[in-house]
This record gives C-alpha cells, sequence and structure tokens, in this order.
C-alpha cells in the first residue's frame, strides 16, 4: 500500500478496532477519532493505544474537526455512526446528527485527504422482492440508521460525481461478527448464552442471514483503500453464505458443546420480518481483487474460542 496516514473514526467501534489492529501491523501511522472528555484506553485498543494518534472531535461539531488536519491524513476510513438499529427509532436526532450531518462535515472539512472510504451498511437494502441483494437495488431503508447511513451514502456519492479530491468509495458490509463484538450482537450473545449454560428462546429461524468473520471485512476495506483508480457506486462487501438462523442456533450450541435449552419457536417473528438477505459480491471480487478466505463455521470457532477465553467470566458475575 503506498500510502502512510490513516485517519479511522470509529475506530474504538467493533469492526474499526480489528481494521485499527490490522493497519498498525502493516506499519502505517493510524490515527482515531473519540468524542471530547471520552479519551480512555478502549479496551478494544488497550494493547494499541499508545501506537495510534488520538484526535479529540465530535462529528457533529464541523469546526472542530478541523483538528483533523493537524494529523493530515492521506486516507479517511469513515465507520463513526450512531448504529443500534433498533434504538434508532427512539434516538432520531442523534442518528441523523451523527450519520448524515456528521459524515457531511466530514468529507467537507479535511484537507489534502487522498481517499475517502465510506462505510454504510446492507441495512439500506431494506426491504427487496428478490436475493441475493445486489448494488443496482433501489434501497427501501426501514429504520431511522438505515435511512441516515443512506443519507450519507448520497452525499458521498453527490461528491464523488463532483470528482477532484478525496476519491471516494461506498462500502455496504452485511452482517459481521468476530472478536471484540458487542454481546448484544446475536452471535456473541447466543455464544455467551450457550457457555454460561442459559436457556435460549427464538423464533421458528427461517428467516436467512449472512454473517461475515470480522477479518474478512478488513480484508475488503484494505483493498478498496488501496485500489489505485476511481471507483463509481456501491461496493458489497459480504461472503453471500446464506444460513437460516435456526442453523446458526444449532451451530452454535454444537460448537459450544452447550447444556443450554434451545426454544426455536418460543417467540413471534418481528413485524415487517425480511425473510431472506445475503449478498452478491460479484462487484467486489471482480474490482477489487476480494475473496473471503474465513469461512462461517471457521470464524465461529475462532470467536467462541474468542470469547471462552477472554471475557466469558465477566458475563458470570
Amino acid at each position: 500500500m503506498n500510502f502512510r496516514r490513516f485517519l479511522v473514526t470509529g475506530g474504538s467501534g467493533f469492526i474499526g478496532s480489528n481494521l485499527v489492529h490490522r493497519l498498525i501491523s502493516d506499519g502505517v501511522d493510524v490515527a482515531v477519532t473519540v468524542r471530547y472528555g471520552n479519551v480512555m484506553k478502549n479496551e478494544r485498543l488497550r494493547d494499541c493505544w499508545d501506537d495510534i494518534h488520538v484526535i479529540e472531535a465530535d462529528l457533529r461539531n464541523r469546526g472542530a474537526l478541523t483538528a483533523i488536519n493537524e494529523f493530515k491524513p492521506e486516507i479517511i476510513l469513515h465507520l463513526a455512526a450512531y448504529n443500534h438499529v433498533g434504538q434508532s427509532f427512539n434516538q432520531v436526532e442523534e442518528c441523523f446528527d451523527v450519520n448524515a450531518k456528521g459524515t457531511a462535515n466530514l468529507l467537507d472539512v479535511c484537507e489534502g485527504v487522498e481517499k475517502f472510504v465510506y462505510i454504510s451498511t446492507s441495512e439500506v437494502y431494506g426491504f427487496q422482492e428478490t436475493v441475493p441483494f445486489i448494488e443496482t437495488m433501489t434501497p427501501e431503508p426501514m429504520s431511522p440508521y438505515a435511512i441516515t447511513k443512506y443519507a450519507g451514502e448520497l452525499y458521498c456519492r453527490m461528491k464523488q460525481r463532483m470528482g477532484g479530491k478525496p476519491s471516494i468509495v461506498l462500502l455496504r458490509p452485511f452482517n459481521t461478527f468476530g472478536p471484540y463484538q458487542s454481546a448484544k450482537a446475536i452471535i456473541p450473545e447466543l455464544i455467551i448464552k450457550c457457555l454460561l449454560g442459559k436457556p435460549i428462546k427464538t423464533t421458528k429461524g427461517e428467516q436467512t442471514r449472512e454473517f461475515n468473520f470480522v477479518d474478512n471485512i478488513v480484508d475488503g476495506i484494505i483493498k478498496a483503500a488501496a485500489y489505485p483508480e476511481r471507483i463509481d457506486g456501491i461496493i458489497n462487501i459480504a461472503a453471500g453464505e446464506e444460513v437460516a438462523i435456526c442453523d446458526l442456533v444449532r451451530k452454535i450450541a454444537e460448537l459450544t458443546n452447550t447444556t443450554s435449552e434451545i426454544h426455536i419457536g418460543a417467540l413471534p417473528y418481528r413485524p415487517n420480518e425480511i425473510w431472506r438477505m445475503y449478498a452478491d459480491s460479484t462487484r467486489a471480487r471482480e474490482t477489487l481483487g476480494w475473496v473471503p478466505e474465513i469461512k462461517l463455521e471457521e470464524g465461529l470457532k475462532w470467536t467462541v474460542d474468542w470469547f471462552a477465553n477472554n471475557y466469558i467470566d465477566q458475563f458470570k458475575r
């Protein structure tokens, strides 16, 4: 990679922290943004905190973002977002401020940046009649979170069409899992309950999703950042490995050798349930040369081992 100075917004988040670790291992200079008064050794970055540049800046404050220019990043990887889908219905204003306004602020204020990679979300697709989801589909976002991430996309697309610097790349990663993920996400929640032997209640689990190991997603982001030519439009970053939720539950139960009672079908489906959701990743494979190296079962094994060895004790208290 020819670029040496990277800014990762949302660098203390799940995907962001994995990305920061990879960049450091590649020997580049890395900065992360944190909100005011929140300069702390985040657990995800504890082991590399002294190796990164920490910039206190709130995306909602355009003036404060000028501090980024002191670091002089060549590449900005923009992951920072209000990202809780369910709670976004109750936090609509914050969602718009951070995801839409914050993205516009960041893109407008940055100076001398060669490339700006916007990390969107598969949630912008919403309800679609057919699968797999392909980049040419018209988005039908179904939550304030998805709407505001799509708004960020649209602002980036406007800038992309205008040309000039920075060169803008838009990525839509699909569901991601792995070490350091929040226990509120479905895979960590299931793993933790299985390891503790707690009962598990689910819907019938006939709906399908795809789940991507975080190292694969990080690979895709880095390949997009390193790609030397202009990339118009959107790129899905996803393995396209469809799995029914009931099968996911059974697989995690098997990998953890759990004593948990599994009650599949004990919960009702959510209103407006999306029944099938997985991606076509042809464009990422053909354009970026990206191939997801780690399959679902292998990633699940690594994630189970990580939670068992690192964090399960804290959930026993």
